[in-house]
């Protein structure tokens, strides 16, 4: 059976804040689309972010608005937006009830940044951009500099060019 002739879509939260990282971003959100996935980017209110290197997109819906468990994952984007997105305690709040229930939540580059924020690294392995391996290290996890790794619901890459092993990862565990 195609993906995109399943009986029920995969509805999958793109958490979108200023100063996205496009690639990070779009790329991720197009596969899920392409793959017959309900992709829908979700940020602290709907309005227009603009990225890290101006390319503007709205967000679909508030996450104040939105029920955590109507969502089957989760793909946190790089760029400076995960600053952002762990100021907002509804964003928090549905990144642990997805890790919490066991649902992937892919973060990418500075994407683990929301991670921290949320408390749920206590105790995993995960990768990011490198100058955050003390923040992470300090949340209890264990760094390591790999292309995408995969601990519990938490899949994680470093930079852009990790993004091929990153959705490889996210579309594997999103299958039924």
């Amino acid at each position: 059976m195609l993906e995109k002739d399943r009986e029920v879509p995969v509805h999958v939260a793109v958490l979108i804040a200023e100063l996205f990282d496009e690639a990070e971003l779009l790329v991720p959100y197009y596969r899920l689309l392409e793959a017959g996935h309900e992709a829908v980017l979700v940020g602290a209110r709907v309005e227009e972010y603009r990225g890290k290197h101006g390319y503007p997109k709205w967000a679909e819906q508030a996450a104040a608005d939105v029920d955590p468990a109507g969502f089957d994952g989760a793909v946190v984007p790089g760029g400076f937006s995960p600053e952002y997105l762990r100021r907002d305690p509804h964003i928090v709040a549905l990144v642990q009830h997805l890790v919490a229930a066991g649902r992937p939540v892919a973060a990418i580059c500075h994407g683990p940044w929301l991670l921290v924020t949320a408390g749920v690294l206590q105790g995993r392995r995960v990768t990011s951009y490198p100058s955050l391996r003390p923040e992470i290290e300090y949340a209890g996890a264990t760094w390591v500099d790999e292309q995408v790794v995969v601990d519990g619901p938490l899949i994680t890459s470093r930079t852009p060019a990790d993004l091929p092993a990153f959705l490889q990862a996210l579309m594997r565990a999103l299958e039924p």
